[in-house]
């Protein structure tokens, strides 16, 4: 159901290149100032140390970091930066894909702008696969981004929902479904 990456006890922050070498150039400091940083806000989180991977600094933590942690940390680094913070990006938690399917929907309707995925960042295009030839219904591929912990996915994945006059369903599935198909057109 979903690709091995990062941890989830990581905190991202994209930066440019020369902003990343200052950074970890005092990086011991860094992670002694977010600590308190974090201790002074009550979080149980701690920062254990600070590397660079893909590009982005990473900071990985003893736990899943919270919003407000994550604002923390956010605060921190863009005033320890103060003359590049405009550089920097949000900070953000690793991601992974998520591989669903909606089962019991209409070929005929082609609805590829369905409501359940308004606040969901599609990872491709919706792939659209007619369950026969004769067949007027069609089973839905949707591969999603989302936290590493699936908050998203888990919110949508058994619920049922209207499409027309069809009731349908998303179902979590493994990332290679068990019939074969063209890379290119899906089919």
């Amino acid at each position: 159901m979903t690709t091995k990456g990062s941890s989830c006890k990581q905190v991202i922050v994209p930066m440019n290149s020369k902003a990343a070498g200052r950074l970890l150039k005092n990086s011991n400091m860094h992670v002694i100032n977010i600590n308190r940083a974090l201790k002074n806000i009550k979080s149980k989180i701690m920062a254990d140390f600070i590397c660079i991977e893909d590009k982005d600094i990473v900071i990985s933590t003893n736990n899943v970091v919270s919003p407000s942690d994550l604002q923390e940390i956010e605060k921190y680094i863009k005033s320890s930066l103060a003359n590049n913070s405009d550089k920097i990006s949000s900070l953000r938690l690793p991601q992974s894909k998520f591989y669903l399917k909606i089962v019991g929907i209409s070929y005929v309707n082609k609805q590829s702008n369905l409501y359940i995925f308004n606040n969901i960042a599609l990872a491709s295009r919706l792939r659209i696969i007619k369950f026969s030839l004769k067949s007027d219904m069609a089973i839905i591929w949707i591969n999603i981004w989302d936290t590493q912990n699936g908050s998203k996915a888990k919110s949508i994945i058994n619920q049922h929902f209207n499409v027309g006059s069809f009731i349908t369903m998303v179902c979590g599935v493994n990332m290679n479904p068990s019939v074969p198909q063209c890379k290119n057109c899906w089919k």
